[in-house]
């Protein structure tokens, strides 16, 4: 299970519903938009994934976090849904001790890495914390991860902690309860799969119109967005059945003769 969140860029609105302030990855900058927390079931022996659920960020409305969203639909898929899953991959911004502790509470493994300036110590005890950013790797820590403790975690409380260098100018710090993962190499396969959930934010966007709506109301909103969902839903069992990209099936519907597509 893989959760993320995306902003429906809003920026030149001002009466629209949902719409306020907050930080988009992909402006890389605070805009005006409407938040909304996914979440995809990817089966990496298909290399298929399914959009399972979302929610719409609306802390004015609701009262919740995008944390409070994300344990919302995890109790509903172990739960209700009742899906088979190994282990659940987010970003740093959702690595907090709670929903941390909350997925080993239901006996799920995760991975996410841990924003730079975490503190974290490798010492067991015998040194203060420091920046995870600052740790000090042997080769065989390099290749095969080390035991740290997070700072406001339980006293004992331990996880495997691994340095994978994603580029020249980039490292992640991964940290995972899975007490099977000894293998750096294996931990940045995992995470790769963590990047479906961006194509789908990207394709959303750029083939169903999902930020596009500029109607004031709440309600037609949340309609709208469900609606595009469904619209990738659809356009991914095209793609599938056919062979070909969902790019190419948005081509093809709009293309005289499309109808042969069923």
């Amino acid at each position: 299970m893989i959760f993320d969140d995306t902003v429906l860029d809003k920026n030149y609105s001002f009466s629209i519903e949902l719409v306020r302030s907050q930080y988009s990855g992909n402006a890389h900058s605070v805009i005006k938009g409407i938040g909304v927390v996914t979440c995809i079931y990817v089966n990496p022996d298909l290399d298929r994934f399914w959009v399972i659920d979302y929610r719409i960020y609306d802390p004015d409305g609701d009262g919740k976090s995008k944390l409070d969203h994300v344990q919302e639909m995890l109790t509903n898929i172990i739960h209700q849904k009742q899906l088979p899953f190994h282990a659940v991959l987010m970003d740093s911004w959702y690595a907090t001790k709670d929903l941390m502790l909350f997925i080993e509470s239901v006996q799920k493994f995760y991975y996410c890495p841990l924003k730079d300036n975490r503190q974290v110590d490798d010492s067991g005890g015998e040194r203060s914390y420091q920046r995870i950013d600052s740790l000090n790797w042997s080769e065989d820590e390099l290749r095969h991860g080390k035991r740290i403790k997070i700072k406001g975690f339980p006293k004992d409380h331990k996880v495997q902690c691994f340095r994978v260098e994603t580029s020249t100018r980039r490292t992640d710090w991964i940290v995972t309860n899975d007490p099977a993962a000894d293998s750096t190499q294996a931990t940045q396969e995992v995470c790769g799969f963590r990047w479906k959930i961006e194509q789908l934010h990207r394709e959303g966007k750029q083939l169903t119109g999902l930020e596009r709506c500029q109607c004031r109301k709440a309600r037609i909103q949340r309609n709208h967005i469900g609606c595009a969902l469904l619209v990738w839903v659809r356009l991914k069992e095209l793609a599938l059945q056919t062979g070909r990209t969902v790019y190419q099936i948005s081509l093809l519907t709009l293309s005289p003769g499309s109808y042969t597509i069923s």
